[in-house]
């Protein structure tokens, strides 16, 4: 029998005018305490974001989801950010920003596999 581990994640969205709350799902942070996991997976379809928001700067959404990659893995990616545990990591990118890349609400779930579980959330979320 597995153990089924509590974890937390955040759909990662891409909101390029703020005042129409127009968005699109563009990565997941997973974070799960109990494995010591925290992780981002994105996927920024080029195609689908130029045709949805004409004049959108991909380039600067890659490197904002970079960054987040990068503060999930506490490397120089990250910044700052990426010096704190885990969970204070957590919910520095769970916070609300007034950036292109923003977190949905906050959502859990049980899973005997978090890396799993992140590919299966952005196929499911994002994909």
């Amino acid at each position: 029998m597995s153990t089924r581990l509590p974890y937390q994640y955040v759909v990662l969205r891409c909101v390029p005018r703020v005042d129409r709350e127009e968005f699109l799902n563009v990565g997941v942070v997973l974070y799960c305490q109990a494995a010591d996991f925290l992780a981002a997976r994105w996927d920024a379809d080029r195609d689908r974001l130029a045709a949805l928001f004409p004049g959108l700067d991909v380039d600067q959404v890659c490197g904002a989801l970079a960054f987040a990659e990068g503060v999930c893995a506490g490397d120089e990616r990250g910044g700052a950010a990426s010096a704190h545990p885990a969970g204070q990591r957590f919910g520095f990118l769970k916070a609300p920003k007034s950036t292109v890349i923003q977190p949905g609400p906050v959502h859990g779930g049980l899973t005997d596999d978090p890396a799993a579980e992140l590919v299966r959330l952005l196929a499911r979320l994002v994909g």
